[in-house]
């Protein structure tokens, strides 16, 4: 069975990553040229000589919008694949008992914990928006905000299993237990501000919400592909118990 969700999961994450990037092109491709053009126009004349000679960009744009699609296939895959592990680990035991809810219930899980947690507090930045020389810390700052999410997810579903009385009582302590150490995380993380002046607040805005948009595209349709091939797999497996027998 493992075996069978795994080959699920890579399948429909490829097939979401796709679309993911498809929606990433449409709409983020275009405030990324728009981002490039504002940091070559600012660049010094020394550098846009140099570039005149003969020194461009290693990849250039139309190569790197083609591996767009690779990038988020790639993506794809990686998560399809640790989805369905973790799938199979909660099937029957955490969350609905319908295969195609629970595979939901985890796509909206996931999407909150590793991506909406530190993309609240550490938005995605175009080209031209950045210090090169912050990188590693920015990323362990991102990381951080990846496990602390992850760490309040385990610690909601923990807490809702230990509530008794009804489902809103235990659904608004699993979101109590959620926040806490988020919001707690928020507050107590450095900020990241690196924005520099004169930059176009409509085209970070724009890139930002393209950058979210993608990711919400790839968990919803991860998730409703997903569960909606474990759904058939799970009626064509009962289909033969509920044959009358001959008579």
């Amino acid at each position: 069975m493992v075996r069978t969700l795994l080959a699920r999961g890579l399948l429909v994450g490829l097939l979401a990553g796709l679309i993911a990037g498809g929606f990433a092109f449409v709409f983020g491709e275009p405030r990324v040229d728009h981002a490039i053009a504002l940091e070559e126009a600012a660049a010094p004349a020394a550098e846009q000589a140099a570039h005149s000679h003969g020194e461009e960009a290693e990849v250039s744009r139309p190569v790197q919008k083609a591996g767009l699609f690779l990038a988020t296939g790639l993506y794809g895959l990686a998560v399809g694949g640790v989805f369905a592990l973790v799938f199979a680990g909660l099937r029957g035991r955490v969350g609905p008992r319908s295969d195609g809810r629970l595979a939901l219930a985890a796509a909206g899980t996931a999407f909150a914990a590793v991506i909406l947690v530190p993309f609240v507090k550490y938005p995605a930045n175009p080209p031209a928006v950045g210090d090169p020389a912050t990188i590693n810390s920015r990323t362990l700052l991102y990381l951080v905000l990846i496990l602390v999410g992850l760490a309040a997810t385990a610690v909601a579903v923990a807490t809702a299993r230990r509530v008794t009385g009804d489902p809103w009582a235990r659904g608004l302590a699993a979101v109590a237990a959620f926040l806490v150490p988020v919001v707690a995380a928020w507050w107590l993380l450095p900020p990241v501000d690196e924005v520099p002046d004169g930059f176009p607040a409509t085209l970070l805005w724009e890139f930002r919400l393209a950058s979210i948009g993608t990711q919400l595209v790839f968990w919803t349709a991860f998730g409703v592909l997903f569960g909606w091939v474990s759904d058939r797999a799970a009626r064509r497996t009962a289909a033969p118990a509920r044959v009358a027998a001959p008579s």
